[in-house]
């Protein structure tokens, strides 16, 4: 099945259901940094609180996805479609499809229809690294 991952055509359509890796909004964040250096990043949703951020993933990624302080779930209706198109849960509007949040890379700002997810599982654990390694750093006393 193509889902649009790494395809180089423009973002903005996935075709049917996605599913949505959740993580915290600090991992997160590195992640999203680190697939764009490296031209990786599909399209990245935010909880309103700012707590959390989703990664929409090709459809079935949620059935092998056990990556630890990460959840992934279907998210029951097509990811995203160009403004205008369909009355689907990223319908004429562009809103993103999952309730109570807004898109932090919007899918005509994104690399891919959706992240690839051995990318991402990389990117959250090199993310990981980082921020425990930033932990490690005593600030330098001038």
């Amino acid at each position: 099945m193509d889902t649009g991952v790494g395809s180089g055509s423009p973002a903005g359509l996935v075709p049917g259901p996605c599913d949505l890796v959740t993580v915290p909004a600090r991992h997160g964040l590195e992640a999203v940094d680190i697939l764009r250096l490296r031209d990786g990043v599909g399209p990245v949703l935010h909880d309103r609180a700012g707590d959390t951020l989703g990664f929409l993933v090709p459809p079935g990624t949620a059935d092998g996805w056990d990556l630890p302080g990460s959840a992934c779930t279907q998210t029951y209706g097509t990811c995203t479609q160009p403004r205008g198109q369909g009355s689907g849960a990223g319908g004429a509007s562009g809103e993103p499809p999952v309730a109570g949040t807004g898109w932090l890379v919007p899918p005509e700002g994104a690399y891919a229809h959706a992240t690839e997810p051995a990318e991402l599982r990389a990117a959250l654990g090199e993310a990981a690294r980082t921020i425990a390694a930033a932990g490690r750093v005593q600030p330098s006393r001038v």
